[in-house]
């Protein structure tokens, strides 16, 4: 079958190669699946065969161990999903993965867990067409920060009198840090048996020696060398985000969302624009281009689509889906220009961040002529939130007049 997902799975332990053929046998029809007990004959299976799209492979192994087996992959087939499926790691070869893998699932893996982990993975690429796009997204360890966050992390991290809670603090204004804590504290990586959403929590849990050895040895954090990048203004990206990030948090409360909604909404806010720093970081003068197309007839994301092939919210919405945030950040990410598209019946963070984007470009515009995206009054009006615009415009008025002082 033409849209049949090849999926390779690694691991010495026959006994675990059965059983898990035997658990997942019933999704023959939709999945091809091939299994492998060394990583060199998962390479030489990758090499013979036609494409994979994910490859779910065991770390501990004699001879090419899934390290080894992950750099070659990542280096080799840049457009596969690369997942972990181990037991216990010890924690210099969890480091030496943080850069490789996607995502870090335990064994003993529940299946329903193992299939809700693929079946994500390849609605996301259908979500993202273009073949070039997944490779280069998939090749991504990290997202480049501010130089002027960055620096103040690393005073931060580097003080004998380091605060954890300040630590929290600085990465949770900077989407790229946000993003990369967030894939490793819902990863296995670090024993964290639930979904995180708050960047601060995610430092809180990891501990700040994790934290430490993540940033001054592996290295996950970067920053950019100066303040604009493929036509884009980061400070002013940056304030945008913080700003829509805020004011969904606001809209959440206000509608008396429960705190997991509230810390979604915050996030994906936050996050919202991270294609466009993935596209501005990666392909600049593609970028640029896609810039000078945008006019009061041509959208941004119109211009994006000539151009790439594909619209910020997808990327984005594909680089933290592969990284296994939580769905419903992924969710608003992926559809908060087009909220209609998603049937969200009652409030959710799409609605949160869909609304505070747009009421803060109504306030304030922050990125380029022709970018400011549209309120879709008639699926609010649908769905009965309408008639709170009064109140968020206030909150959104509040929002940014703190911000400001």
């Amino acid at each position: 079958m033409p849209d049949t997902k090849r999926i390779l799975f690694v691991d010495d332990e026959p006994r675990v190669l059965r059983g898990m053929r035997r658990r997942l046998d019933w999704q023959t029809d939709e999945w091809d699946m091939t299994f492998v007990d060394s990583g060199r004959a998962a390479l030489d299976t990758l090499a013979a065969a036609e494409p994979f799209d994910v490859l779910i492979t065991d770390i501990r192994m004699p001879g090419m161990d899934g390290i080894a087996l992950l750099t070659q992959v990542q280096q080799q087939y840049p457009h596969m999903v690369r997942i972990v499926l181990s037991g216990h790691v010890d924690r210099n070869a969890a480091m030496r993965a943080v850069g490789l893998a996607h995502q870090f699932l335990a064994k003993p893996c529940e299946v329903d867990a193992l299939r809700d982990t693929l079946e994500q993975a390849f609605s996301l690429r259908q979500m993202l067409n273009s073949e070039s796009l997944k490779s280069l997204v998939a090749q991504l360890q990290t997202l480049p920060s501010l130089p002027g966050l960055f620096n103040e992390l690393m005073s931060e991290i580097r003080s004998p009198n380091a605060s954890i809670k300040r630590v929290g603090q600085i990465i949770s204004q900077d989407m790229g840090m946000t993003a990369k804590i967030l894939q490793l504290v819902n990863s296995a990586f670090f024993g964290l048996r639930r979904r995180v959403s708050d960047p601060t929590q995610a430092v809180m849990l990891l501990g700040l020696d994790t934290v430490k050895a993540l940033v001054l040895s592996v290295h996950i954090f970067s920053q950019f060398s100066g303040a604009t990048v493929g036509g884009v203004s980061l400070p002013l990206l940056q304030e945008h985000s913080m700003a829509v990030a805020a004011l969904a948090k606001k809209i959440s409360v206000a509608e008396q969302a429960d705190q997991p909604q509230v810390d979604f909404a915050f996030t994906a806010g936050l996050l919202h624009d991270v294609g466009r720093l993935v596209l501005a970081a990666n392909l600049p003068q593609a970028y640029n281009r896609a810039l000078a197309l945008v006019d009061d007839e041509t959208s941004l994301l119109q211009a994006e689509q000539q151009v790439f092939g594909a619209t910020h919210p997808q990327v984005g919405a594909y680089l933290l889906g592969i990284w296994g945030l939580p769905d419903q950040v992924v969710e608003a990410l992926a559809f908060h220009h087009h909220p209609s598209q998603r049937s969200c019946r009652t409030f959710c963070p799409l609605i949160a961040v869909h609304a505070a984007n747009g009421l803060v470009h109504q306030f304030r515009h922050t990125t380029e002529p022709g970018a400011q995206p549209k309120l879709d009054v008639d699926y609010l009006t649908r769905l009965g939130y309408a008639q709170k615009l009064p109140a968020w415009n206030n909150l959104c008025r509040e929002t940014l007049q703190q911000r400001d002082e």
